[in-house]
């Protein structure tokens, strides 16, 4: 073995810990790194393979009621490759597990031959016999949530009759992917579930026989979707069509295309952070150990060693670290990545999984992280090779005292002289002092970050769910119905007030940006379900105009003023020009709202209600909630509690897991910075802490000395790492930004003080390490002066 490589080995044993922290923090960025490729390549390879086998549509559609020749005339279209028409209807389950009326999505299947599109994946049991129009199959997810097997039973309403379903196998479907309610956020089982009967029975029970109101299309590789798109509502518009989309505003779709997206943000954030730690680090390390060395880089050279030699011996140093950081951090984010794209598919049900993490996730992952750390050493190398041999041979000038401005305050003057040491060391080397303090502060700032996930979800569902709604049920209706059903629902036992909204499917469009936004007719005086801001309160509905959320003025390009062009898509389908009157911010979702009686005159339907927003008298609840299984025309009852209780179940099962990753990999950063920041100053400080011995001061004295200024840096990092984990949340914040929600900003003072706490019982656990290793401190090996 050559003698530098020797050398090398010796130096990597003698700062073994040294090295094992920055290793550690290294493989915390890279395992970070490597679970988020993995997890976006294991979903979107799942996603695609699943999609193919089930031959997932590109283009959907509803309508009121199409013949079936219709199917003809849109398999002509230029583009398209498959049409399925089919039906789907909204039902009411009564669950015997359950007292709530339970929302279902009813699907026909073909009567002869399998589906062409969106087949299902068979879980258990088999497909309905066309023959037997009371057979089912259910979504597995909701059977699951009920303990559903084949051979069961239960009751269903079908457009105001009750009939007895029978449960003859369980699947999963490439459009129910994230399966929500109608008007949901988080899926909920219990509430929700999917059913598919055969296409005859389907079309007697809601009187659809040889007609359609659901089509699904498969379009060529080269077709232009939206010239599809364009000629099927035009074939649809005289059959009461609701305006096509594509695969892309498909509602499971979006949902999960949304969570890689987000995925992907997390992937260019949190490693970067972790690295840039990791670099710092390795600059630390390499910086004393080169200004140790400087005699034996004297020695190398006068023995002929070049230095290109010189310098690749203590690049391979890093390198050594890098590489045990890298390895460490490959199997741990192999492993987390796994876990991670298992958790997922609690949320977004897939037949199978397929995590198949290729080189390429690795060898990016690893290559950063090496990159990183090198670059961290890249400026102490320079300096070793520049180094001449005459130079280096002898000791480095010592550093020029002087008496500071800060030694003449009154506060010097009161500090005793151990203090003082302190101070006069952190003054002469500010810049080193600082950079310390950064790497700590780096690991409080992330651990901010993480922690105000709590404070943002807490926020979010006491504005979105507490403040803004005051219901406590919402009733959607199949049909339009009049509004004196209003008094209907008033009437019934258990009603203490009802509230009417109304809901129109619209096209949005400003100038060549186009939004598919339902707008929501709002009555004036409206308590129960106002137009909410979440910083000004309750809005009062203007009496003409549009009132759009600021998520949805972005995505429009529009400001307060501006005309946009709305194209109703149900009823007689008006297009008309609107104004913005009232721009507004909500956490949720991208609503446009207006005067309920100013949208049903411009729909040309009428005084008509799409729904009801009900406050329950809590005595009286049972007795409703049977009563409103048994009302014809009902496609949905929604639960505010029953959404807060999801909600929470669904965010608290991922992000106080993510939470507890981020604890423990911050905890790894803080540690990785402290220790190597008290070891470097020990090792610069034995020679001076073990003369201070030898002239009486005592052990707990010297520790003083040496942690007091690790002490000082952590109180100066606390407020500098809140001040950059704001920035780190403000930024999180917006990346994670969606059309469906966006995390408010929001830290309270305890998740300061958490953060703080931690890097405090990081920093004590590494001080008790060294201060063990300062009481064992040899004098005269210390005090020893080299030759």
């Amino acid at each position: 073995m050559r003698s530098l490589d020797q050398k090398l080995l010796r130096e990597l044993w003698r700062l073994k810990a040294q090295v094992l922290a920055i290793a550690l923090v290294i493989a915390s960025g890279t395992a970070l790194l490597i679970m988020a490729l993995t997890t976006i390549e294991a979903l979107e390879e799942t996603t695609t393979a699943y999609y193919e086998r089930t031959r997932f549509a590109d283009v959907f559609a509803q309508t009121k009621r199409a013949p079936e020749q219709l199917g003809r005339d849109i398999a002509e279209i230029p583009g398209v490759r498959l049409v399925e028409t089919r039906i789907v209807e909204g039902a009411i389950l009564d669950m015997a597990d359950f007292p709530e009326p339970v929302v279902a999505q009813l699907l026909s299947l073909p009567e002869r031959g399998p589906q062409l599109l969106n087949a299902l994946v068979i879980r258990s049991g088999r497909l309905v016999d066309p023959t037997r129009p009371d057979e089912v199959v259910v979504s597995e997810p909701f059977a699951e949530a009920h303990r559903l097997r084949p051979g069961d039973s239960f009751d269903a309403i079908l457009r105001g009759r009750k009939r007895t379903l029978h449960l003859v196998g369980t699947a999963l479907s490439p459009e129910f992917v994230y399966a929500i309610a109608p008007g949901g956020l988080m899926p909920d089982d219990k509430r929700f579930g999917v059913l598919w009967m055969g296409r005859d029975a389907l079309a007697a029970a809601f009187d659809l026989q040889a007609s359609f109101n659901s089509v699904a299309l498969s379009l060529l590789p080269d077709a232009d979707a939206k010239d599809v798109i364009r000629r099927l509502d035009s074939l649809l518009a005289p059959f009461g069509g609701a305006g096509a989309y594509g695969r892309s505003d498909q509602t499971s779709n979006w949902f999960l295309e949304s969570e890689i997206a987000q995925q992907k943000n997390m992937s260019r954030v949190m490693p970067a952070i972790f690295l840039a730690v990791a670099a710092f680090l390795t600059n630390m390390v390499m910086a004393r150990l080169i200004e140790t060395e400087r005699r034996e880089i004297g020695l190398f050279k006068a023995f002929g060693y070049g230095n290109w030699a010189i310098g690749w011996h203590y690049a391979k140093m890093v390198l050594v670290i890098g590489t045990i950081g890298v390895l460490i951090g490959s199997l741990t984010g192999a492993w987390l990545g796994h876990w991670n794209t298992e958790l997922y598919t609690q949320f977004y049900r897939f037949p199978f999984l397929l995590y198949r993490p290729g080189p390429a996730g690795f060898v990016i992952a690893g290559a950063i992280s090496v990159v990183a750390a090198l670059a961290g050493s890249l400026a102490a190398v320079r300096r070793a090779v520049r180094l001449p041999p005459a130079e280096a041979m002898q000791p480095p000038s010592p550093p020029i005292y002087r008496r500071s401005w800060a030694s003449r305050t009154a506060l010097a003057g009161a500090l005793d002289e151990p203090s003082r040491m302190i101070l006069r060391r952190i003054i002469r080397w500010p810049v080193r002092a600082f950079l310390a303090s950064l790497g700590l502060a780096m690991s409080i700032a992330v651990l901010i970050m993480a922690l105000q996930w709590v404070d943002a979800i807490d926020s979010l569902a006491e504005t979105a769910f507490e403040r803004g709604q005051h219901q406590d049920a919402t009733v959607a209706f199949g049909d339009l119905q009049p509004i004196d059903t209003i008094g209907d629902f008033e009437n019934l036992s258990g009603v203490l007030a009802a509230e009417p909204y109304r809901h129109v499917p619209a096209r949005i469009s400003h100038g060549h940006l186009v939004e598919r936004q339902g707008i929501i007719g709002v009555p004036g005086g409206a308590i129960l379900s106002p137009i909410f801001d979440v910083e000004r309160g309750r809005i009062e509905v203007p009496s003409g105009g549009l009132v759009v959320s600021r998520k949805l003025a972005e995505l429009l390009d529009v400001k307060t003023g501006d005309t946009v062009a709305v194209e109703f898509l149900e009823g007689r389908q008006p297009r008309l020009s609107l104004p913005v009157v009232q721009i507004f911010e909500t956490y949720i979702g991208k609503p446009a709202y207006m005067d309920m009686t100013v949208l049903n005159r411009l729909a040309g339907d009428g005084r008509v209600v799409s729904g009801l927003h009900i406050r329950v008298d809590a005595l009286s609840r049972s007795t409703l909630l049977a009563r409103l299984k048994d009302i014809p025309n009902i496609a949905a009852v929604l639960f505010r509690q029953a959404a807060i209780d999801t909600f929470y179940k669904t965010m608290g099962e991922t992000i106080f897991i993510f939470i507890g990753f981020f604890v423990v990999f911050s905890m790894t950063l803080a540690v990785g910075v402290t220790y190597n920041s008290i070891r470097i100053a020990l090792s610069e400080r034995t020679r001076d802490l073990a003369t201070l011995r030898v002239l009486g001061f005592s052990r707990w004295e010297i520790s003083y000395i040496l942690l007091g200024e690790v002490g000082i840096l952590t109180w100066v990092a606390i407020p500098l790492g809140a001040i950059i984990g704001f920035c780190l949340a403000w930024y999180m914040t917006s990346a994670f930004e969606t059309e469906l929600y966006r995390v408010p900003l929001v830290l309270r003072d305890a998740t300061y003080g958490k953060a703080a706490l931690i890097a405090l019982a990081a920093t004590l656990i590494c001080a008790a390490i060294v201060r063990r290793r300062l009481d064992r401190l040899d004098l005269i090996a210390a005090l020893k002066t080299r030759e």
